[in-house]
């Protein structure tokens, strides 16, 4: 079994996922980079250089993900670690033209549409498709390929805006922000990575959840205040933790405990 770990990081071709691939494969991590679509995802690994690897992989296809993980079992053999990232915020930003897509606007018009009383049930199941079913079923895919490693860990990037505890006190700052589409999936999301810790507590694989900052991507039309390079830092750090690291946790930057 080779020394060089194996991991595969959901939602690879840009932002975030982007940036841990690069940051992992710096560190001497071999990663495929999946991606919904392959061209991309291979024109992101180019970029990366060797040590990175494409891999179509559609978190909502059950087909695709299946394909995603038998390619790495006929490869690899294991999985050494999982960092679930592949997420969306809505569906209007593909759909929506260039002046509709800046950043803060965008960010107040959807935030008025997506409350409790306003949100529209397909849109919140569209979101919460990727988001909460599209996690778990990428987990219950790559679990067996985990279970082959010597030193696993799955690292769930979610956000702070799931926080219950967080939301649930009218002094925080986005309280009144809080809504069932991606907030409420983020909560969802938040407590299935719950279940995975308890379900695997008494295994040696170990299992993180990670905010990353409020960084600027295609997520929330670049409105984010951080760049992906300081957005992803907690998400490589707790990555890259050795097997004396930590589990059951859920941080920001850096090493920040956020209350579930």
């Amino acid at each position: 079994m080779s020394d060089t770990r194996i991991a595969l990081v959901t939602g690879a071709n840009q932002g975030v996922g982007f940036q841990v691939a690069k940051e992992l494969v710096a560190n001497g991590v071999t990663v495929y980079l999946g991606s919904r679509n392959l061209d991309r995802g291979e024109a992101a690994a180019k970029e990366i250089g060797p040590g990175a690897i494409a891999l179509q992989i559609d978190i909502t296809d059950g087909a695709s993900i299946a394909a995603a993980a038998e390619r790495i079992r006929s490869e690899r053999g294991r999985l050494d670690l999982l960092v679930n990232n592949a997420g969306i915020s809505n569906t209007r930003l593909s759909q929506a033209s260039a002046e509709e897509r800046s950043g803060q606007s965008f960010l107040e018009d959807y935030v008025k549409s997506s409350k409790a009383s306003t949100a529209s049930l397909e849109e919140m199941r569209a979101v919460w498709d990727t988001n909460v079913f599209g996690t778990l079923a990428v987990y219950q895919a790559m679990l067996p390929l985990l279970r082959e490693s010597p030193d696993a860990r799955i690292v769930n990037v979610s956000s702070a805006v799931g926080s219950l505890a967080l939301n649930a006190d009218p002094s925080h700052p986005y309280h009144a922000r809080f809504g069932p589409v991606y907030p409420g999936s983020k909560a969802a999301e938040n407590a299935v990575t719950l279940a995975i810790m308890a379900e695997l507590e008494s295994t040696g694989i170990k299992v993180n959840l990670v905010s990353p900052a409020f960084t600027a991507t295609n997520l929330n039309a670049y409105a984010g205040t951080e760049s992906v390079e300081d957005g992803s830092r907690e998400v490589v750090r707790v990555a890259l933790l050795g097997p004396d690291g930590p589990t059951g946790t859920f941080t920001s930057w850096e090493n920040k405990t956020i209350p579930w």
